[in-house]
């Protein structure tokens, strides 16, 4: 009887020991997962019945709570509406939330785990629990001259502070009005994200961070650092021939303008980079390898997905199947694939003296009670290349700028050093119109990256020296008067 009970008492104990593992796994480690759930409605009206924080430009409000007269207590506003939107991103009522209203969610409705202090004051004095305040990095005269000057065109434009990371510009074309989602109408709220989501336009895709394009002619400044890391020089010259039959293959490769680069037998790496020849960047990425230019891109961030906090798509430089393929890709064709953010980011490391530094939107964290939960620490992510590189190629492109294929960048009085891009995206589909660079050349206040779509409305007759160069232009000038 003594054996039975003994087995009777280790069961039952051990039944004991099954509940308390469990119940401490799904109070404690799972807790976080727990909170986050969107069926879990006492979070979501504790989300509500909090003043959520405001998300900040330059101090003043581009997201933010207002009080309201029902069960909710407060109702959600977007006073910069689309010109934000792909940043801000929406809060909704238990339907998901989208860009830094989702990433930073338990920060701004006060539930993070830096804010338990804050939580359990506000429970012992019956003070109104309140959210944290976000601060951007971005620069409310740059992201306004950027909104502008990209106008009606459908695409993006992204400027970073290169010394530093920051983001001072992101806007996104189409946008859309986050004030659509901030409604307590439920079946409203669904049916303002289908029919968003059904736009043959994307407006909800932020573009500047989560949308491939061909980069074309804007992917020779990472090929240009490629060589320069790789030993070849400026002044290093290939064959300059007016077509190029590509290896083990019948197809041949032309030059934008349609002749051979410059006129002359042969062509240098600066002389192609200044009149944005394919041919030549075909035969010097023929001559580094694929290894040599995919080790230069993963230093400039490709094939990394990181956030800012946001997530970032990770642009692409596959692996070729063929020579021929590889040429292809040595001028921003075949198969490479990037967003704008990418491309700002290889400008910005540039002008930094080669050390790319981690992007980001936000300066700091604060709490209600003006404790910093989170400054904004500049963080290197890389060093592409060596500072006398970057200044090599820094003069490259001013002359890219001063007198070759960028010139509608040009600022009097101020040395630019950009990089125009066209690329073809296949058939009779219009050309993707690209601009990057910074400026000043010398001492480096912001780098850019602009993408138009559609080509402009131009179809494959424009240039990104066309269209996309003096859209930079507006957004650098912004920059240098402010």
């Amino acid at each position: 009887m003594n054996k039975e009970l003994r087995r009777v008492s280790i069961v039952v104990l051990l039944m004991f020991v099954a509940l308390f593992v469990s119940t401490s796994i799904i109070q404690v480690m799972q807790a976080d997962a727990l909170k986050a759930d969107g069926r879990n409605t006492r979070t979501l009206f504790e989300s509500y019945s909090a003043e959520r924080g405001p998300i900040l430009v330059d101090g003043q409000a581009v997201a933010e709570s207002q009080p309201v007269d029902d069960e909710y207590m407060f109702q959600r506003s977007y006073p910069g509406g689309e010109l934000y939107a792909p940043i801000t991103g929406y809060f909704t009522l238990n339907q998901g939330n989208a860009g830094l209203e989702g990433e930073l969610n338990d920060y701004l409705s006060g539930s993070a785990n830096e804010q338990f202090f804050d939580q359990l004051n506000a429970i012992i004095t019956g003070q109104d629990p309140k959210g944290a305040a976000v601060e951007l990095t971005i620069d409310p005269v740059i992201q306004q001259a950027a909104w502008d000057a990209l106008g009606d065109q459908q695409g993006s434009v992204v400027a970073i502070d290169p010394a530093t990371g920051g983001i001072l510009a992101m806007v996104s074309k189409p946008s859309f009005d986050p004030n659509l989602f901030a409604v307590r109408d439920t079946e409203q709220v669904i049916s303002t994200y289908n029919q968003l989501l059904e736009d043959p336009n994307d407006p909800l895709i932020n573009r500047a961070t989560n949308k491939f394009y061909f980069p074309g002619s804007v992917f020779k400044v990472l090929m240009a650092a490629a060589a320069l890391e790789h030993g070849i020089r400026p002044e290093d010259e290939v064959p300059n021939p007016a077509r190029l039959t590509l290896p083990d293959s019948t197809n041949e490769i032309g030059n934008s303008e349609g002749g051979s680069c410059g006129g002359g037998e042969t062509a240098s790496l600066a002389t192609a980079l200044r009149l944005s020849c394919n041919i030549p960047f075909a035969q010097f990425g023929q001559q580094l390898g694929y290894e040599a230019i995919n080790e230069t891109a993963e230093a400039f961030g490709f094939g990394q997905e990181f956030g800012i906090p946001t997530p970032v798509t990770a642009s692409e430089f596959p692996e070729p199947d063929s020579e021929a393929f590889l040429m292809l890709q040595s001028f921003g064709q075949g198969e490479d694939r990037v967003t704008p953010l990418q491309i700002a980011m290889i400008s910005a490391a540039v002008a930094n003296d080669g050390v790319l530094m981690q992007p980001t939107l936000v300066e700091e964290i604060v709490s209600p009670d003006l404790e910093v939960l989170q400054p904004f620490e500049p963080q290197e992510l890389s060093e592409p290349m060596s500072p006398e590189n970057a200044d090599t190629l820094t003069q490259m492109m001013v002359e890219g700028v001063a007198n070759g294929a960028a010139s509608n960048a040009t600022i009097a009085g101020v040395d630019v050093a950009g990089k125009t891009g066209t690329a073809e995206n296949g058939g009779d589909d219009p050309y993707t119109l690209w601009f990057t660079g910074f400026a000043p050349a010398d001492d480096p206040q912001v780098a850019i990256a602009v993408v138009v779509e559609n080509g402009g409305g131009l179809g494959q007759s424009a240039f990104g020296n066309q269209v996309a160069a003096p859209i930079a232009r507006q957004v650098l000038e912004a920059v240098l008067n402010r």
